[in-house]
C-alpha cells in the first residue's frame, strides 16, 4: 500500500502542475484588490447556462489565491457551465510568533468579502457573463473554499444579529463541497491545516461566539441541497471532517449527500487530470441543470 503522505504529496504535485488558465473577464466587488471575481464563459458557446461560483482553498492563507482552482475552473467550462471564480482577503503573509506557517483568515474580513462577493454576483455576471443564468447558481469550493461556501449557503441561519445575515435563503441550487473544513470542531482535534480554524476565527477568548457564525455544522438545516465530494484517503481534511459534519446534519433533520471516493486523497477533487474531477462535474451538473 502506499505511503499516505507520498501519495498525498504526488496528488498535489499533479493538481499544481497545469498552468493557470486566463478569464474572460474580471470585475471588482469591493475597493481592496482581492475584492475580485473572475468570470469565464462556456466553452464551445451556450447561453443562459448554470452558473458555478467557485471558492478556492488553501486554508485561508495568504500566499494560496484564486489561481491555482483556474485549471478546474476552465475544466468547468470545457464542461459547458459558467464559472464565477472568487477572490477573497485571507491571511498574513507573515507566520505568528513562534509559528511556521503563514496566519489563516482575517476577522472578519475573509466573511465579510466572501458576503459581499455573493451578494454582488447575481449584478457582475449580467454585466461581465451574459450567458450565466444566474437564476441556477450552485455554490462549490475545495477544502476552506468549501467551508466558505457551506457558510455562504447558510447565511439566512446564522445568529439574530450577525452583519452577514440573510432575511431569506439565497437563491441557489445547491452546493457541492469538496473536501470542506465543515466541522470546525472535528477538525480542530485532527488539527487540520495545521490549526487552520482556530487561526482563522482569531482571538481564542471569542471562539465560541465566533463558531457560532461560522462553523457549517452550527449552521443546520439551511434547507439548501448539499453534497460532499470526500477522498477517503484524504490526509489534508480527513474524510471524518465530513463525517461529521453529514452527522450534525442529520442531527438537525437535514440530509447531506456525501460521495466518498476510494483511493482518492485531498487534490485529485480539483485536478482535471484525475478521474475524481469529472465525479465533481457531475455533481455539480445533478443539481445545476
Amino acid at each position: 500500500m502506499p505511503d499516505p503522505a507520498a501519495r498525498g504529496a504526488a496528488e498535489e504535485a499533479s493538481a499544481f502542475s497545469h498552468p493557470a488558465v486566463p478569464p474572460d473577464a474580471s470585475a471588482a466587488y469591493g475597493d481592496h484588490p482581492d475584492q475580485v471575481v473572475d468570470f469565464y464563459a462556456p466553452r464551445g458557446g451556450g447561453n443562459r447556462v448554470p452558473l458555478v461560483v467557485a471558492l478556492h482553498g488553501g486554508a485561508w492563507r495568504a500566499p494560496y489565491d484564486r489561481r491555482h482552482l483556474t485549471p478546474f475552473v476552465d475544466f468547468l467550462a470545457r464542461r459547458g457551465f459558467a464559472v464565477a471564480n472568487v477572490e477573497y482577503r485571507r491571511g498574513s503573509d507573515i507566520p505568528r510568533q513562534g509559528g511556521a506557517a503563514p496566519v489563516a483568515g482575517r476577522w472578519p474580513e475573509t466573511f465579510d468579502d466572501v458576503a459581499a462577493a455573493l451578494d454582488a454576483l447575481p449584478g457582475l455576471a449580467a454585466a461581465h457573463l451574459p450567458q450565466a443564468d444566474t437564476g441556477r447558481i450552485v455554490l462549490t469550493g475545495h477544502s476552506a473554499g468549501g467551508q466558505l461556501a457551506l457558510w455562504a449557503a447558510a447565511r439566512h441561519v446564522l445568529p439574530a444579529g450577525s452583519p452577514w445575515r440573510l432575511p431569506a435563503p439565497p437563491e441557489l441550487r445547491g452546493v457541492v463541497a469538496l473536501a470542506p473544513i465543515a466541522h470546525f470542531g472535528r477538525a480542530v482535534e485532527l488539527g487540520v491545516c495545521g490549526g487552520a480554524v482556530t487561526e482563522l476565527l482569531g482571538d481564542p477568548s471569542s471562539y465560541e461566539e465566533r463558531a457560532a457564525h461560522t462553523d457549517p455544522a452550527l449552521l443546520l438545516p439551511t434547507g439548501i441541497a448539499t453534497t460532499v465530494v470526500q477522498g477517503r484517503t484524504d490526509v489534508d481534511v480527513p474524510y471524518a471532517v465530513a463525517d461529521a459534519y453529514a452527522e450534525a446534519a442529520a442531527k438537525a433533520g437535514e440530509t447531506v449527500g456525501v460521495t466518498l471516493l476510494e483511493e482518492v486523497g485531498h487534490f485529485p477533487l480539483i485536478d482535471p487530470a484525475a478521474d475524481a474531477c469529472a465525479v465533481v462535474a457531475e455533481e455539480i451538473a445533478q443539481l445545476a441543470w
